[in-house]
């Protein structure tokens, strides 16, 4: 695990890291993973899923994560967090452009999480401008904590995609959800709602509003590339799914594509 660290802490063309089930199990390995991730400058995805942290050791791999330049994407789940834990996290989704923060964050099954914890990331979420992706699966949420998340879809400006899978729901969250899909203009373009007790009718209502939404986005993008086109300047990425902001800068680079778990391109220069 040194080794991988001291390569980690040199790398100028890694974009993503996997170090799921278990690899950062100590106290020690946790300090080895900071000391490397403070110097390291390319990492965009960093995946810690099945790894012991507890809310110690998320205190000591937080500065490092907090002050790095590239990071977008932090898979945490299965990793014995608590409330604790959630107040680090909320600092990486900053409310505002003045600094980056993460697009994708993984939570799952972290069962410790309360409901003042996930109330407290809600607020993060609702008043981010950047998390564009939220996986709470197999956490029991229940329908209180769906509400406030409901709260916090409704006002995200970025969030596309919301899993909630195995999160305890019933159908009167799914009710105030499919209000919120079908009233409020929302950037959320995929709910995850599977092993609920929700009946199969709501599911399909969520379901085909948000794909009518999705449908209406891609028309009125392609409509707005078109006329970029004529104008003669290369067209923005509208449609939703794109990743423009992961592009690099210099286009001569030599790219290398990395994909995330939920399938958003990764793309990252990697020298000559």
């Amino acid at each position: 695990f040194g080794r991988i660290c001291r390569a980690l802490a040199g790398a100028t063309s890694l974009a993503q890291l996997n170090l799921n089930l278990g690899v950062v199990s100590s106290p020690s390995r946790i300090k080895q993973l900071a000391e490397a991730l403070r110097t390291n400058r390319s990492i965009q995805s960093l995946f810690l899923h099945g790894s012991p942290l507890t809310d110690a050791g998320l205190a000591l791999l937080n500065p490092a994560l907090a002050l790095h330049p590239a990071l977008v994407a932090l898979d945490l789940g299965d990793c014995m967090l608590g409330d604790e834990a959630i107040n680090l996290i909320c600092g990486l989704l900053p409310p505002d452009g003045a600094k980056s923060g993460l697009k994708e964050l993984t939570l799952s099954a972290n069962p410790g999480i309360t409901p003042k914890g996930w109330s407290r990331l809600a607020i993060a979420v609702a008043h981010s401008s950047q998390v564009r992706v939220l996986n709470l699966d197999y956490n029991p949420l229940g329908d209180h904590v769906a509400g406030m998340l409901a709260v916090a879809v409704a006002s995200s400006r970025t969030l596309e995609v919301l899993d909630l899978e195995g999160t305890g729901l019933t159908n009167q969250s799914a009710q105030t959800l499919l209000d919120m899909v079908e009233n409020y203009p929302t950037a959320l373009r995929s709910l995850v709602l599977a092993e609920n007790s929700i009946s199969p009718e709501l599911q399909q209502q969520i379901c085909d509003l948000l794909s009518e939404g999705e449908e209406e986005e891609e028309v009125a993008g392609g409509a707005g590339d078109t006329q970029e086109w004529e104008r003669g300047r290369e067209p923005a990425a509208h449609q939703r799914g794109s990743s423009s902001w992961m592009c690099p800068s210099d286009p001569s680079s030599q790219m290398v594509l990395m994909t995330s778990g939920l399938g958003d391109s990764l793309l990252a220069e990697t020298e000559m």
